[in-house]
């Protein structure tokens, strides 16, 4: 049961906020948790009628969208089922990079840009606009409330993008005061550091987590080894995203906060896909996105089968991704949820994930502080970070021609920042990335290992 100041702020504070900011965030959610429970029959009429209107709107606003589909002989109207997607081809990163302004519609307003974390190692830059960032808000905000908490509940963020950890200004700190969230790094994560995010769980109490499962089971297991109790708390969840959740993490965030794991998924490009339920199953957000599983070639399989997931994203085509390929991995469920939610299931996602890196004098950090130094540079399009030792970090770049033999410099800079200074930092411009021998890449590599007294070792196999 929420208290008092938690309806407060999710009935009158955050709708204000949106409706300040011009998003439409409520009234989205009340019909998210409508068609919710729609049968799987009545949810997949709602999504193609949106998908045909998409369509229709999307070829009439946006020039990328017309010039491809007359060049496929196509009209919207050979586009008004999920069938007929494999008619379009598919959109992934090097798409979007060599059509961002034919992206745009025509008639769009107040489209802010943004860009991917970079753990594909393939940094992107794109658009969205307010009604997208009302569809992804609301289909969060409808997730979190199936675990019982709501906006205003209090809530610990361990977070490490540089979007929010640079936006706390005035205006920000207020915000996150009136909605009572507290924002912890989850770059550095030496001893120190997690001694001091665990005094402050214990003295804010949170109802609800957010954050890395790798930085949220670092700082459970580094709780449990100083003999710290956290399952005291009263906290009802833990949502966890960005990366693949392993059951070993799992395990021990549950073990030592005493709570579930909500696993989510998604990202800034493709949208709020999926999230579990109280009954541990990754519901897909239906409403808004057409999630395709697809083979090698492209082509969809049957529901069941693991392939690369491919994402329509239906909320606007104001910077329309269609047939938008994630990288990821997994299959769907055929199996309905026992929840009762008419929502199709996400039955497994074998997702991306980064590793830790650790610092000559031993603190840990996510291995996002160091790809946001690769990322902003617009000329590299791919990367690799390789720890080969605490004194040695490897980086693999794969750059249009033209970038000044400077960056190199800058590079190196920046992670003897981060790293030491007297870490060798070798930077490598490479024709191509090899892949891992399970196909996928594989983009931060540390071959130190670490524990939670902040003593390092050579990893001798890598798995």
């Amino acid at each position: 049961m929420s208290d008092l100041y938690t309806r407060f702020a999710s009935g009158l504070l955050f709708p204000l906020h949106e409706r300040l900011k011009r998003h439409r965030t409520v009234e989205v959610r009340r019909e998210l948790e409508r068609t919710q429970w729609l049968s799987p029959q009545a949810l997949g009429e709602y999504q193609q009628a949106r998908l045909a209107r998409f369509i229709r709107n999307a070829y009439r606003r946006v020039l990328y969208v017309r010039q491809l589909f007359d060049a496929h002989g196509l009209t919207p109207g050979d586009v008004q089922a999920v069938e007929d997607l494999p008619r379009l081809p598919l959109m992934d990163k090097a798409t979007i990079r060599a059509n961002t302004e034919q992206l745009k519609a025509t008639d769009a307003q107040g489209l802010a840009r943004f860009n991917t974390g970079g753990s594909s190692g393939e940094p992107l830059v794109f658009f969205i606009g307010k009604e997208r960032v009302s569809h992804d808000v609301a289909a969060k905000w409808r997730a979190t409330r199936w675990w019982g908490v709501d906006i205003g509940d209090r809530e610990i963020v361990v977070w490490g993008s540089p979007i929010e950890l640079g936006a706390q200004d005035r205006v920000r700190a207020l915000r996150d005061a009136l909605l009572r969230t507290k924002l912890i790094p989850a770059f550095e994560l030496s001893a120190a550091k997690l001694d001091g995010f665990i005094d402050e769980m214990r003295r804010f109490r949170p109802r609800m987590l957010f954050g890395y499962p790798s930085s949220l089971a670092l700082i459970a297991r580094h709780a449990e080894a100083a003999g710290v109790r956290l399952d005291e708390l009263g906290i009802r969840v833990a949502f966890v995203t960005s990366e693949r959740l392993y059951d070993h993490q799992r395990e021990a965030i549950e073990r030592v906060f005493g709570c579930p794991v909500a696993n989510g998924y998604g990202g800034r490009d493709a949208g709020f896909i999926a999230h579990a339920c109280p009954e541990g199953r990754m519901h897909l957000t239906a409403e808004d996105i057409v999630v395709e599983i697809v083979d090698d070639a492209g082509k969809p399989l049957p529901t069941g089968q693991v392939g690369e997931i491919v994402v329509t994203h239906l909320a606007t085509p104001d910077f329309p991704f269609i047939r938008y390929r994630t990288g990821d991995v997994g299959a769907i469920d055929p199996d309905p949820c026992p929840c009762g939610r008419g929502l199709p299931v996400l039955g497994r996602l074998d997702g991306r994930t980064t590793d830790f890196i650790v610092a000559v004098d031993g603190t840990v950090m996510h291995g996002l502080a160091l790809i946001y130094v690769l990322r902003d540079i617009e000329a590299v399009d791919q990367f690799q970070i390789v720890q080969e030792s605490l004194s040695e970090t490897r980086v693999r770049i794969v750059a249009h021609a033209g970038l000044p033999d400077s960056t190199d410099a800058e590079i190196r800079t920046a992670f003897q920042g981060r790293l030491g200074a007297d870490v060798r930092i070798v930077v490598e411009r490479v024709d191509a990335i090899p892949r891992e021998r399970s196909g996928k890449y594989r983009y931060v590599i540390s071959k130190v290992r670490h524990d939670l007294t902040g003593t390092c070792g050579l990893i001798e196999e890598m798995s």
